[in-house]
């Protein structure tokens, strides 16, 4: 279900360099440069307008940068169409969970998966037996993930009538089925009850001593700091400080960029 990398390592799996996105004469994003170890859970934090959710749309290039470079395991990726970096391994998932409200949960998954023979033009002309086949073992794999978080007594209901936190674990779900190698959260704790927020940590914790790495966008210093070896700080579109929790907590910059005055000694 998730696909296998190493365990953490001092190797980036994604590095972005001297990224920058203007809109009009706004500079959203201003040379921000970051880098995700391989294997690990980073964190992405800065107060709202930071540039941080811009920043994820350029990593996996839903729209395009003005400047700079983003590679994934060594090769680039800021010039690919959005579809083919996330068959390069590199998945995202939004604030505000996106999904097809007007499918069940289990279609919802389903759809993630790629290279789907029914999807493909030459598997027209192939025995229908080998796509029925492939679409019995999807299903079976996306029952599992939904089994993992908590979902697959609901896999026939819409996904329309799940809650604001199902809804984030059927996206994480989603991801799952993509076999990803690095999974972009954006708030994944936003608008959830503090019950469903411990529960999708423990996925996070779970997935990624299977292998899986994350960069996180979170508002909750607790998620952050129990979940981060890594913590980058955006402000105002740029690089403000990288370091390990203990270390960004303890950061006079980041603390007066949170409190907007400066702090005494």
């Amino acid at each position: 279900m998730v696909a296998e990398s190493p365990a953490s390592t001092s190797e980036p799996l994604l590095v972005a360099r001297q990224v920058v996105k203007a809109f009009g004469g706004v500079r959203a994003v201003d040379g921000v440069s970051l880098e995700v170890v391989a294997g690990s859970i980073t964190g992405l934090i800065g107060p709202n307008g930071a540039g941080k959710t811009t920043l994820f749309n350029l990593l996996c290039n839903a729209i395009p940068l003005d400047q700079g470079e983003v590679h994934l395991a060594g090769r680039p990726i800021h010039l690919l169409p959005a579809h083919a970096v996330v068959h390069r391994g590199l998945v995202r998932t939004f604030q505000v969970a996106r999904v097809l409200s007007r499918l069940s949960v289990l279609d919802n998954v389903v759809l993630a998966a790629p290279h789907q023979a029914g999807e493909q033009l030459p598997w027209a002309w192939r025995p229908a037996g080998r796509v029925r086949r492939q679409e019995r073992q999807l299903r079976q794999e996306a029952m599992a993930l939904l089994d993992c978080v908590g979902l697959a007594r609901m896999a026939h209901s819409y996904a329309g009538s799940l809650s604001g936190g199902q809804r984030k674990l059927l996206e994480m779900a989603r991801a799952l089925m993509a076999r990803p190698r690095l999974i972009l959260l954006d708030e994944p704790a936003a608008g959830v009850n503090p019950t469903l927020i411990n529960q999708i940590c423990e996925h996070i914790l779970c997935w990624n001593r299977e292998g899986l790495t994350f960069l996180i966008i979170e508002h909750n210093m607790d998620v952050i700091m129990s979940l981060c070896q890594q913590v980058w700080v955006m402000a105002e579109g740029r690089n403000l400080a990288t370091g390990t929790p203990a270390e960004i907590q303890a950061n006079p910059q980041v603390l007066e960029a949170y409190l907007g005055q400066p702090t005494v000694a």
